[in-house]
């Protein structure tokens, strides 16, 4: 089994990004994962992801992206088809209301077992819920992407997005934040779930709002 692990290079005036730190964490102990860093860029970012997935010929797609505010790692349930950056991404372009497909779905739910990695990274001490919203930036275009190639140019494949909390040193002391070590351990937990798991565990992980 070969798993291919994305994360993304810094953005927003940012050093450094958690994402692409932990898979590198994931893949420099793994000999089943192979670690791309995709850039954060619109035009750029789903050409690379197509590359990646040419270049590795993976099982299973794991990507991932920095949530900040949040201190909890999410698996993603669920992309939209649209882009509405709040911020101009790394090359400078800040598209609003413009589909990540022109004519694709709305949205597309993962393929992967988001409850039971949830479970998983739980059982490993990390803090970890599903999340219902990737935003409307770079790592939902990703994630929506993602999907999109999977449904029309690589059925035999598996995948979906996570989300994790920035690293404590982007942060001001009291904001939310995660270890990148426990961000790696959280990534990891998601593969290993998704490499073991047919069939999603069956148990409230909704929200009220």
């Amino acid at each position: 089994m070969t798993v291919l692990l994305t994360g993304f290079a810094p953005f927003g005036g940012s050093a450094t990004n958690p994402s692409w730190r932990a898979a590198g964490l994931v893949a420099g102990r793994r000999d089943d994962v192979v670690a791309v860093e995709l850039p954060v860029e619109f035009g750029a970012s789903l050409p690379a992801l197509r590359a990646a997935i040419e270049a590795h010929g993976p099982d299973l797609v794991v990507c991932a992206g920095e949530a900040g505010g949040r201190d909890e790692v999410t698996p993603e349930r669920v992309a939209i088809n649209v882009v509405d950056a709040r911020i101009p991404d790394n090359a400078g372009r800040q598209p609003v209301d413009v589909p990540v497909v022109a004519g694709g779905p709305a949205a597309y739910f993962t393929t992967l077992p988001v409850k039971a990695a949830v479970a998983a990274i739980q059982a490993r001490g990390v803090p970890a819920a599903v999340s219902y919203t990737a935003g409307t930036y770079v790592c939902n275009q990703v994630f929506y992407g993602l999907m999109h190639l999977l449904a029309t140019d690589f059925p035999a494949l598996r995948g979906g997005f996570v989300h994790v909390p920035s690293a404590p040193e982007q942060v001001a002391c009291g904001e939310p934040a995660l270890a990148v070590e426990e961000s790696a351990t959280a990534l990891e937990a998601v593969i290993d779930a998704a490499l073991t798991t047919s069939e999603d565990l069956h148990v409230a992980a909704g929200t009220l709002n």
